[in-house]
This record gives C-alpha cells, sequence and structure tokens, in this order.
C-alpha cells in the first residue's frame, strides 16, 4: 500500500523540479518576474529540504487546553471592551502587536501588558514576508520586539507573521532569532465586513479542540460583542483559556506537516 505522505511528498518534489526548469527557461529568456521568482525559491527550499517548515497551528494534545490570541494592525475602539470582558473572567491572553499599531497607540499597549496579557510580535510594517530577503525579516522581526519592549517593558518570544503568510526561509529566520512561528487553528474571521456577532460565535465555538490556538483581532467590529458568549461556551465546555506561552511546549517537540507541536518521544 502507498503512504499518503510518500504521494505528497513525490509531487511536492515534482512541483519543485517543474518550478525550477521554469524560472531557469525564463531567466535564459532574459524575463525576469518576481512572484514566480520567488516561488522557484520556495519550491527548490522544499526540494532540498525534503518537507516543507511549518509555525505552529495547534499544540497536539488531549488536555482542554486552548489559547485566545489578538492581532493588532488597525485601530483600537474595541480594545478596552475586550480588556474588560477577559479581565472579568480573570483571563489572560496572547496580543500580538504591530509597530504601526503600537506608535499610534503606546498606551493601549501599556494598558493589554498592565492586565497581564501576554505580548507578542506581529512586524514593524505588516508586509508580506515572502516577499521579503532574509535581512529584512530580521529588520522586522527585530524592530518589533525592540519597540514591545520599550514601551510595554516586555520581552516578546513569539511571532505571527503578518497575513500568515510564510515559507521555509521565514520560519528559518524566526528561529535563528530565538523567536517562535505561531499560526493559528481557528480563524474567526472577525475582520470580515459580513461576519456579525453571531457567525463569529457560530464559527469559534465549532471549531474549538483540545490545544486550540484562536485567532482574533483586537479591532474587530464585532469581536468584543461575540468574546462573552464563546467563553462562557469554552468554559461550560471545560477548557481552560491560556495565553500561547503557557500552551505550547517549550523544548524537546517538532512542528509535522500539519502544524501539529508535538512532544518528542525519548
Amino acid at each position: 500500500m502507498i503512504n499518503i505522505s510518500t504521494i505528497i511528498y513525490l509531487s511536492r518534489k515534482r512541483l519543485a523540479i517543474f518550478t525550477l526548469i521554469a524560472i531557469i527557461l525564463i531567466c535564459t529568456l532574459g524575463v525576469f518576474r518576481e512572484p514566480l521568482y520567488n516561488q522557484a525559491q520556495e519550491a527548490i527550499s522544499v526540494l532540498v529540504a525534503g518537507e516543507k517548515l511549518k509555525p505552529i497551528y495547534y499544540v497536539n494534545t488531549e488536555e482542554k487546553k486552548i489559547a485566545f490570541s489578538f492581532d493588532a494592525t488597525w485601530g483600537a475602539e474595541y480594545t478596552p471592551k475586550l480588556l474588560e470582558i477577559l479581565d472579568k473572567y480573570d483571563l489572560k491572553t496572547t496580543f500580538f502587536l504591530t509597530n504601526i499599531w503600537l506608535k499610534e497607540y503606546p498606551d493601549v499597549a501599556k494598558q493589554i501588558r498592565f492586565a497581564g496579557h501576554e505580548i507578542g510580535m506581529h512586524s514593524v510594517s505588516h508586509p508580506h514576508f515572502n516577499q521579503l530577503s532574509e535581512q529584512q525579516i530580521v529588520a522586522e522581526l527585530q524592530g518589533n520586539a525592540q519597540l514591545i519592549e520599550e514601551i510595554t517593558k516586555f520581552k516578546p518570544i513569539l511571532f505571527r507573521p503578518p497575513f500568515g503568510e510564510y515559507n521555509n526561509k521565514v520560519i528559518s529566520v524566526i528561529e535563528s532569532l530565538g523567536y517562535i512561528p505561531i499560526q493559528w487553528s481557528v480563524d474567526s474571521l472577525d475582520w470580515k465586513d459580513n461576519m456579525d456577532k453571531d457567525k463569529i460565535v457560530q464559527r469559534v465555538t465549532q471549531g474549538l479542540h483540545p490545544g486550540a490556538i484562536v485567532l482574533f483581532h483586537n479591532n474587530g467590529r464585532y469581536t468584543a460583542e461575540a468574546l462573552e458568549e464563546i467563553i462562557l461556551y469554552a468554559l461550560k465546555e471545560g477548557y481552560t483559556i491560556l495565553p500561547i506561552s503557557e500552551l505550547i511546549y517549550k523544548e524537546n517537540y517538532y512542528v509535522d506537516h500539519q502544524g501539529a507541536q508535538k512532544l518528542k518521544s525519548n
């Protein structure tokens, strides 16, 4: 019987070889297209490494533990309400902050940290990381970490790439700097115009699972309205809600091809 993982690997290998041939032909003809060049680089890295590196999407655990997270890139109108609700239930979460947002709302960032929430990095300028050089990625990470520490006095270790976008180069640079790349397994889609409170509640509560990392945004129009109902549902179902750094393993782990963080067997 053919192993599914073998089929996936062979498909990636064929794609990498095809893309490599295509980019060589294009360069030979003197035509350069940056998006295709970036895709070729990724395909080659997958071919060489044998797999695509992954951030942590969720933790592989049977314990009913989950983490809530909030990305901050625009606005702060609804953030005080979020903090009020989280405080009501004595919950601590993770806020991923960009420099764009930090510079506009430094006092709100301080309030988030004063309330005991964890601060994660979300870049300086919220660019598409797959289009950046290694030097640009480093600058985005280090500049973001520096401003977070200056404003909140918190030293971040977690990083969430903007748009959830990454490739092998991005993950390698993040980890080489000692940071932990984080994705999500439950997306509230609270930033979309057609997502009202009830839709957000339904989407998140139906998606919850042990080890889940839930993505919200600090200034989603209906996020604060939906949050309390989601919290009540999660608590009723027996979940413990934690900051991401308290959910994930810190050592002796690996991340599989689905983004599941798993402990290594001894």
